[in-house]
């Protein structure tokens, strides 16, 4: 004979009193089942929600500055510093695409010089226990690149050469986008600023998939709102 479901310890109970007052009571069972519920779910929110982050692989040679190559979880601070990052290079020049014929080097070198300020302070803030992580310490250490083998050797080169010039020039009559193309060595000084422009778009790229696990889209908001 099959057993008998067990009806004297239900799940749950009703009950209305002669008063028409209505009375709720949860089973043993039900109370047991709901703590175990809330236990995974407890468990599930501080150790399980890291595997739904999925790996990005951050290579720096993808954009000339170091060799770092990994693949790794990025965690809070790393998403943070890269966030800042990105912000950084996304509201500056020194991130966008360069166009000579109308974009002034001088307020191009205004722009890379308040950018290595800005990661010198933002790179200085990161908790040094932090760089015990491998995500963490791969961006700082980028970072570092970008400022020492990207920016300074063509500042150190050109800027102060291009500036001096610069100013020494008649611009009542010109533009300053004709005038700095008579720089006498204006090819060889694009070519390094047009190369590094490219290294730090890439760079400010992998920032945002870094910071949002996405890659970048950028929006064109003339054909948006036509």
């Amino acid at each position: 004979m099959a057993d008998q479901p067990d009806e004297t310890n239900p799940l749950f109970e009703f009950a209305i009193a002669s008063d028409l007052s209505l009375t709720f009571e949860v089973g043993g069972v039900a109370v047991i089942g709901t703590g175990i519920c809330v236990l995974l779910f407890t468990l599930w929110w501080f150790f399980g929600r890291k595997f739904l982050i999925k790996d990005l692989e951050f290579d720096a040679a993808e954009f000339g500055f170091g060799s770092s190559k990994l693949q790794f979880k990025p965690n809070a601070m790393d998403r943070q510093i890269a966030y800042a990052i990105w912000v950084e290079l996304s509201t500056r020049k020194i991130g966008l695409e360069i166009d000579l014929e109308h974009d002034v080097i001088s307020e191009v070198y205004n722009s890379w010089y308040e950018f290595f300020g800005v990661t010198r302070e933002l790179i200085k803030e990161v908790p040094a226990h932090k760089l015990r992580q491998k995500g963490t310490r791969a961006i700082v250490k980028t970072s570092v690149h970008v400022l020492n083998d990207g920016l300074r050797p063509h500042l150190t080169r050109w800027q102060a050469r291009f500036r001096r010039w610069f100013e020494a020039q008649e611009l009542t009559e010109k533009e300053p986008q004709a005038v700095q193309i008579e720089f006498p060595a204006f090819d060889d000084l694009s070519d390094d600023l047009l190369a590094i422009n490219a290294k730090l778009i890439s760079y400010r790229k992998t920032m945002y998939e870094l910071a949002t696990g996405d890659k970048e889209v950028v929006i064109d908001i003339e054909n948006e709102n036509s």
